[in-house]
């Protein structure tokens, strides 16, 4: 994530931060896949992103009647991953079909052919902040009902936090680095960023990465609901997303999958691939404060976004767009517009942000990987996506938002954040490939 690119004015006089004796390689993106409330592939979500719909609905998995919260963002229907037997099918969390989804559409749009010459050179690496709980609790309940003769003995390898990414590996016959990534709500974003580290110190050519989640469930949603975390807007669903605004009461819980196919920038020219954007930067902080809640003035977070700017030898200046973390919780929205107002200083009026998690719902361990994927495409298409509910601007909220649809403007280079639990904090920069 660092080498030659004439992004930045300051370049020349920060250090790459090297991380080996022979020079970082650069490392490009040339293949994305999603699945998400939005729609079952990338191009249908980043269609209704950009036309401002939202992917939030009635919970309709269980009966929801005396739950707090009863509307989650839940897919447009089941996606069903290619080439799998309907056996094996029965035998997959849904977390897992998600990830297969989402990466052999990243896959098939990256144009890379994996063969006995180079598969070992190709790794994984998904993230999740919860796993096949689908599995855990069904399993929990034959157990309960019927004794240990009723559980599964697919049970652990259907619910271990790694299986998506051991799933994609073993799927499509990639031997390279296999890795799982458990941050919590910065899951996907870590496992991109530390994905693009394995590549730039040359222990993989490519890296299929992002994150998963499959969290609508009751244990999940009465436990968020009892901490006070969700949305109780359930007569208006579409409406109760909405990040900085004054009558924000909460996150809507969502679910799905964001994959990259990550590459070095010359491998992905060796073979001709298209580049979508470059990973420029990368940071991850911890807040060390409080178990779920962020310091007031977003500490953690401003450490984080000023180490992905540091990595990619960029100013603030140089970033024109940010899709922010921004959960819509009335403590959580305000700490990272302190941050982002004292990262970027007297420029944080040319920047502009929107928060999709107003249209997603808020993916937990996927959020990162799909949130990078729809800045992947501001950059690369010129379209920013909007921030939708956004109808009474919270004062201690105000930046330059992007409201209710999409807005044209070419950005050089552009920051996702995701935060979560346990205040781990991860930001990541993509731009165009400069030479």
């Amino acid at each position: 994530m660092s080498g030659s690119r004439s992004l930045s004015k300051t370049q020349g006089h920060r250090q790459t931060q090297a991380m080996s004796k022979t020079p970082a390689q650069r490392v490009v993106i040339t293949g994305m896949g999603c699945v998400t409330p939005l729609g079952l592939d990338l191009p249908t979500t980043w269609a209704a992103a950009c036309a401002g719909q939202s992917g939030v609905g009635t919970n309709e998995r269980f009966d929801v009647t005396d739950y707090p919260a009863r509307i989650a963002a839940q897919l447009p229907g089941m996606p069903v991953p290619n080439d799998v037997l309907a056996k094996d099918l029965r035998r997959m969390d849904p977390i897992v079909r998600y990830a297969l989804v989402a990466a052999g559409e990243a896959l098939q749009s990256s144009g890379l052919e994996i063969n006995d010459a180079n598969r070992a050179r190709i790794g994984v690496g998904i993230g999740t902040g919860i796993g096949g709980i689908t599995t855990l609790l069904d399993n929990h309940d034959a157990l309960a009902k019927g004794g240990p003769r009723k559980v599964s003995p697919f049970t652990i390898p259907m619910c271990i936090s790694n299986m998506p990414a051991g799933s994609v590996s073993i799927q499509h016959g990639l031997q390279g680095p296999n890795l799982c990534y458990v941050s919590a709500c910065a899951s996907g974003s870590h496992a991109i960023g530390e994905s693009a580290n394995l590549i730039a110190r040359g222990d993989a050519d490519v890296m299929v990465t992002g994150g998963a989640e499959a969290p609508i469930v009751g244990i999940t949603v009465s436990g968020f609901s009892a901490m006070k975390a969700l949305s109780t807007r359930n007569d208006e669903p579409t409406r109760a997303s909405r990040p900085f605004d004054s009558g924000r009461d909460g996150f809507v819980l969502g679910e799905g999958a964001g994959i990259m196919v990550l590459e070095s920038l010359e491998h992905a020219r060796a073979r001709g691939a298209k580049i979508h954007a470059e990973v420029l930067g990368f940071g991850a902080s911890a807040d060390g404060f409080h178990m779920v809640q962020p310091p007031t003035e977003g500490d953690g977070a401003v450490r984080c976004m000023q180490m992905a700017l540091d990595s990619a030898q960029l100013d603030a200046s140089d970033v024109g767009y940010v899709n922010a973390h921004a959960t819509s919780t009335p403590t959580g929205d305000p700490p990272e517009v302190h941050a982002l107002r004292r990262v970027f200083g007297k420029h944080i009026d040319q920047v502009a942000v929107s928060a999709t998690k107003s249209m997603t719902g808020h993916l937990l361990g996927a959020a990162g990987a799909v949130e990078g994927i729809l800045t992947v495409c501001a950059v690369e298409s010129g379209q920013l996506p909007p921030t939708i509910n956004l109808e009474d601007l919270d004062p201690e909220c105000a930046l330059d938002h992007v409201i209710g649809k999409a807005r044209d403007a070419q950005v050089t280079a552009a920051l996702s954040n995701s935060f979560g639990f346990g205040g781990t904090n991860a930001s990541l920069i993509f731009g165009a490939v400069r030479d």
